[in-house]
C-alpha cells in the first residue's frame, strides 16, 4: 500500500474537501463543549483550504486583473445538532452546490466520526476590489464545481 503524504489543507475528495481538526482547550466554554462561534472558525479554515486545494489564491485573484475579484459571506445558515468536545477529531466537509454569476453556494458540514454536530449552507458573494458585485469567471466557476456532489 502506497502511503499518501499528510496535507495540513486536508484533500480534495469525490464530494468535495474534507479537513481534519483536533479540537483544543481554547475552542471550548466552561462546560467544556466547543463555544458555538469557534464552529465559524472551522467552518472557515475549510472553505479557506478548499480552496487552497483546488488551486485558487486568494490573494491572486484580488489583482489578478484590474477589476479584482474576492470572496465574501453574504449568508449562512447553521444547524447546530450535537456538541463537540475537547480532544474530539473533527471532519470538516465542504461541497458546492452552485458556483455562477456573481455567488456560489457551498454546504458544509463538521462531524466527529459519524456524528453530524453541524451542517452548513454559505452563500458566498463574489465582489471586485471595490466591493462591487462582479460575475465568477466561468473557469473559476467549473473547478468549484468538479467533482462536487452532495454530502
Amino acid at each position: 500500500m502506497t502511503e499518501r503524504p499528510f496535507s495540513i489543507s486536508g484533500e480534495l475528495t469525490e464530494a468535495g474537501h474534507r479537513l481534519i481538526q483536533r479540537v483544543y482547550y481554547e475552542d471550548t466554554d466552561f462546560s467544556g463543549l466547543v463555544y458555538h462561534a469557534r464552529y465559524l472558525h472551522f467552518l472557515e479554515r475549510g472553505r479557506t483550504d478548499y480552496l487552497r486545494c483546488l488551486g485558487v489564491e486568494q490573494r491572486e485573484l484580488v489583482s489578478a486583473d484590474e477589476e479584482g475579484l474576492v470572496f465574501v459571506v453574504h449568508r449562512m445558515e447553521i444547524d447546530f445538532k450535537s456538541p463537540a468536545r475537547m480532544d474530539d477529531v473533527l471532519t470538516i466537509l465542504t461541497h458546492t452546490e452552485r458556483a455562477g454569476g456573481a455567488k456560489m453556494v457551498l454546504n458544509q458540514q463538521i462531524r466527529s466520526g459519524e456524528t453530524l454536530l453541524i451542517a452548513a449552507k454559505v452563500i458566498i458573494a463574489v465582489i471586485n476590489a471595490k466591493g462591487r458585485p462582479r460575475r465568477l469567471p466561468e473557469t473559476l466557476a467549473a473547478k468549484f464545481l468538479e467533482g462536487s456532489r452532495p454530502l
